[in-house]
């Protein structure tokens, strides 16, 4: 390799961690302080640069929460699918999927919040417009799973399944405000842990 393209290389590889760097500075001032307060002035103090520099990475507000929405949801989409592609039972994707939340959660936390407090803002924009059609998707997912789980005779009938993914979506998705990586039980547990306390009260006896 010529030493001016492995200089060429370094300085990509020092621009993609920087913007990374600059992307994870976005993802927690929005979910701290809301995306519609935060200025861009606020994201580039917490990434510890010029206003005009963090233009040099992203050409708007919009386009970085953008970017974090995307990526967390494509990364759910890809482990959610790769679950329901597994042929497991309803109470096996029950379980794969509340873990696969967890992780998602561990990971992406700051998106997870940003997805719940702003979607609702952002949806009103076309470029955001996959937001809606992800909570489509998501609710579908559940129904089928819940549905399945109750004419396999797994899952109590008496339950209506309406109800009962409401009660996962937010019990499960909640726990982006207080969970911590350093926290002292880790994702994979608290997901267990989940998932028992849930089946216990509609697993059919």
């Amino acid at each position: 390799m010529s030493p001016r393209r492995r200089d060429s290389e370094s300085a990509a590889a020092a621009r993609a961690e920087r913007r990374a760097e600059v992307l994870g500075a976005a993802a927690k001032v929005f979910a701290s302080r809301g995306y519609a307060a935060t200025t861009v002035r606020e994201v580039a103090d917490a990434a510890g640069m010029l206003g005009g520099s963090l233009y040099y990475h992203f050409d708007s507000k919009e386009s970085m929460v953008d970017e974090i929405l995307s990526t967390f949801l494509t990364d759910m989409w890809a482990a959610y699918d790769r679950v329901l592609a597994s042929d497991l039972s309803a109470r096996e994707t029950f379980q794969a999927l509340v873990a696969e939340s967890f992780r998602c959660i561990d990971r992406y936390r700051e998106a997870v919040v940003i997805y719940q407090n702003e979607s609702k803002l952002l949806g009103e924009s076309p470029r955001f417009a996959y937001l809606a059609e992800s909570q489509r998707r998501f609710r579908e997912m559940w129904l089928s799973v819940l549905d399945r789980g109750v004419m396999d005779g797994v899952f109590r009938a008496d339950l209506d399944t309406g109800l009962l993914y409401r009660f996962v979506r937010d019990t499960v998705w909640v726990a982006a405000s207080w969970y911590r990586s350093d926290g002292r039980l880790p994702a994979g547990e608290i997901a267990r842990q989940y998932v028992a306390m849930v089946l216990e009260g509609i697993l059919k006896d």
